[in-house]
């Protein structure tokens, strides 16, 4: 029996992301293209201009090619990153897609006790809304590590969503503080800085594997709720070779006309309206199940 109940019968969804985090990396030792590490009490000044490149080339040239194809999708932004580059930000609204929260800037949150994490939050929101005029429904953690408190947090602020859940290939949701909160998981496999770093990995096994992917997935749709997750980088698949590739994956695979191509948020939002035909997931807390969820 088909559950999904996507929008308008589609046979599966397809979600988007780009994080947005030029100036929000650290001014030393982010890891990069440029392998050899630099001495302690150094700046990185190579390796921060290949983060630049993602804010100057990467992301007008993602913001091209979704327009081209007419796909909307999410940009979950580093506070520090949307400081540093606000007309940047405001576009990428501007051209109708989310931004969602990225922290503050490229820091261990999980670390922080609970009232440095709520404000950690909040700052990065702060920025967010006060650039682009959006706030923020969905978060997104630095390399995807929410501390025991983080969702608890989130639904306190308003949130609706987060993506730092690796478990599922559709949306679910949790109860958090006694209330329904959506998990989009993320996908590390379609993620391009996942690929990239395999050795000998290429944009050609990239494009395969994402035209796999979502084969797979669709034939899967004729009997269950399945949701693909491509996620971007604006300093890697940003560049002219990397767009390219996707410009071919995203022809090949809107040849499908059943699909819900979908920000976070618009999918967040569908499981939160549908929780009769959504996936509920009920753990332990975190501290003990070692998973994502309430933190008692």
């Amino acid at each position: 029996m088909t559950t999904h109940l996507w929008p308008d019968g589609a046979r599966m969804a397809v979600t988007v992301s780009m994080q947005f985090e030029a100036g929000g990396q650290p001014i030393s030792g982010a890891g990069g293209p440029i392998t050899e590490p630099i001495l302690s009490g150094y700046p990185d000044l190579g390796q921060n201009s290949f983060y630049e490149y993602g804010a100057r080339e990467g992301v007008p040239r993602i913001l091209d090619l979704l327009d081209k194809h007419s796909i909307p999708m999410t940009s979950f932004m580093i506070g520090d990153a949307v400081r540093r580059h606000p007309k940047i930000a405001a576009e990428i609204v501007a051209r109708g897609h989310e931004a969602g929260a990225h922290g503050r800037r490229w820091e261990r949150q999980y670390q922080l006790s609970r009232d440095e994490e709520a404000a950690w939050i909040a700052d990065s929101v702060t920025a967010i809304e006060e650039v682009t005029g959006t706030r923020p429904t969905g978060y997104n953690n630095y390399w995807i590590r929410p501390g025991v408190n983080t969702l608890e947090v989130l639904q306190e602020q308003g949130f609706r969503y987060h993506i730092d859940d690796l478990s599922a290939d559709e949306p679910f949701l949790q109860r958090i503080n006694g209330e329904p909160f959506a998990t989009v998981p993320y996908s590390v496999h379609l993620n391009d800085i996942a690929s990239f770093d395999f050795p000998g990995f290429s944009p050609a096994d990239y494009e395969q594997q994402l035209v796999d992917e979502f084969d797979q997935l669709y034939a899967e749709g004729a009997h269950r709720r399945t949701m693909m997750i491509i996620g971007l980088h604006d300093r890697l698949s940003g560049h002219a070779s990397r767009v390219r590739v996707l410009d071919r994956v995203f022809t090949r695979l809107r040849e499908r006309g059943d699909v819900w191509w979908a920000r976070k948020d618009q999918i967040a939002q569908w499981t939160l309206d549908h929780p009769d035909t959504a996936t509920w997931v009920d753990r332990d807390p975190a501290p003990i199940s070692g998973l994502p969820g309430r933190s008692h």
